[in-house]
């Protein structure tokens, strides 16, 4: 069990890869591949319950009196992405609704699969699943605001509380109690411990299926409004080049540890996509640009998990 479980962590970048090139590969091929959307949420609750279940969630309430860690997260997600968002949309045509769909997915801060590669990367799982009411709530309130101060206050009316909240008792909430129970069971008794065994082989596997879920399921989506989403791509990658870089900043300014540090850059590096898309439909005359604009994001962001997962690790050595 051990040796397998090894041999997964140790071909895990090399098994995301050939999820995202299989998914989208899938996706384009199959037109009808937008309906595995409806398993995309219960595949990341078995993710994050993987996840979850390798974190010693007792030290949870100790990690919410980590001040320094929360200031890193402020700054590197509330004051300098949106800063950096607000300069790079600038670059992009004077479309409201591409630049909308481009600012919804770059200032909210992702709360579920980051914490799965955060994981991965060897940066402080823990403290960042502590900090998901804080990420979520701070966004809910902020939200609006960046988007009124960067666009005109006439979009602030559009983001609603009921998708975050939807999300967090479902992505987060859910697997994190189920978890808690696993780990309760695993203490108790020998022989829920021996099978509890069984868990630590999901991660790797379980973040693979929701790679190739997400990019089977939005390629359709892309392709309803491509030309829109390509002119988005560029800005994009340059958030990716940019974000881990701004968490680098925001850990050196509260003097984090590295195992933290990589927790800010995987926090600033990745968006709420999956939460923020529900706002999309709902805005009059949005479908299918602003979708798709915010799909191209989960797309790129993805294909630079092989690269984080490699890179974050060595900028933050310790």
């Amino acid at each position: 069990m051990e040796t397998l479980r090894s041999a997964l962590e140790t071909r895990q970048v090399m098994i995301y890869f050939m999820a995202i090139i299989g998914g989208a590969a899938f996706g384009l091929a199959v037109p009808a591949a937008s309906a595995l959307e409806s398993i995309m949420n219960p595949s990341l609750v078995v993710m994050l319950f993987a996840t979850f279940l390798q974190v010693p969630l007792v030290e949870i309430a100790a990690a919410l009196r980590n001040v320094r860690f929360i200031g890193a997260l402020v700054v590197a997600n509330f004051v300098v992405m949106p800063l950096v968002s607000a300069s790079l949309i600038q670059l992009l045509p004077a479309d409201p609704m591409l630049r909308l769909g481009v600012l919804f997915v770059l200032l909210a801060p992702c709360i579920d699969y980051v914490i799965t590669f955060t994981h991965l990367g060897r940066g402080n799982a823990r403290l960042l699943l502590a900090m998901t009411p804080v990420l979520l709530f701070l966004q809910m309130l902020l939200l609006p605001l960046h988007l009124g101060f960067i666009l005109g206050g006439e979009v602030a009316h559009i983001v609603e509380a009921g998708p975050f909240l939807h999300a967090f008792i479902w992505l987060i909430v859910v697997p994190l109690v189920l978890a808690a129970v696993v780990q309760a069971l695993m203490r108790r008794s020998e022989t829920a411990a021996k099978a509890g065994a069984v868990f630590d082989l999901l991660p790797v596997p379980a973040t693979a299926f929701v790679l190739f879920v997400v990019l089977a399921s939005v390629m359709p989506q892309i392709g309803l409004a491509q030309g829109v989403a390509l002119h988005a791509a560029p800005i994009y990658i340059a958030f990716a080049l940019i974000a881990p870089l701004v968490g680098k900043f925001a850990a050196s300014l509260m003097r984090l540890d590295a195992v933290s540090a990589r927790a800010v850059a995987f926090s600033a590096s990745y968006r709420n996509s999956l939460v923020i898309l529900p706002l999309a439909f709902a805005v009059p005359g949005g479908v299918p640009v602003l979708p798709a604009v915010i799909l191209a994001q989960t797309i790129v962001e993805l294909c630079f998990l092989p690269v984080y997962v490699r890179v974050i690790p060595r900028l933050f050595r310790g």
